[in-house]
């Protein structure tokens, strides 16, 4: 199996409702993404997909969340903007985008601090 992967970033603010403790205030990060593709076969050119194609792909699904409220995004309406749920998020985005690039493996690691991060797949 070959991995690939390809990191971007976005700052946005957000609060947990329900949450006792300083998370319940509106506070902010420079959250980094990490997506990781895996492939069992190379293209024709040696490669399981551009990493251009990945960044493009990464970059569509983060833009909604760059320098904004999560809170305010209907995606949160019901559910809290934590790590765990973004990381959902984006993985479910992820897997419809690639659907056609021959992806065996999607993991998405979200890292919240430099310290502390997310990762979810199926």
């Amino acid at each position: 199996m070959y991995y690939l992967k390809v990191k971007d970033y976005f700052s946005a603010a957000h609060y947990l409702r329900g949450y006792k403790g300083k998370c319940e205030a509106l506070h902010g990060h420079n959250w980094a993404v990490e997506m990781e593709l895996g492939f069992d076969r190379l293209d024709g050119t040696g490669m399981g997909m551009d990493y251009k194609d990945m960044k493009r792909v990464l970059s569509e699904i983060m833009d909604p969340f760059d320098h904004t409220e999560l809170n305010r995004l209907p995606l949160f309406f019901s559910i809290n903007p934590t790590t765990e749920n973004i990381a959902r998020i984006i993985y479910d985005e992820a897997k419809k985008k690639l659907s056609e690039f021959g992806v065996k493996k999607l993991a998405i690691t979200i890292w919240e601090s430099e310290d502390s991060c997310c990762r979810y797949e199926e």
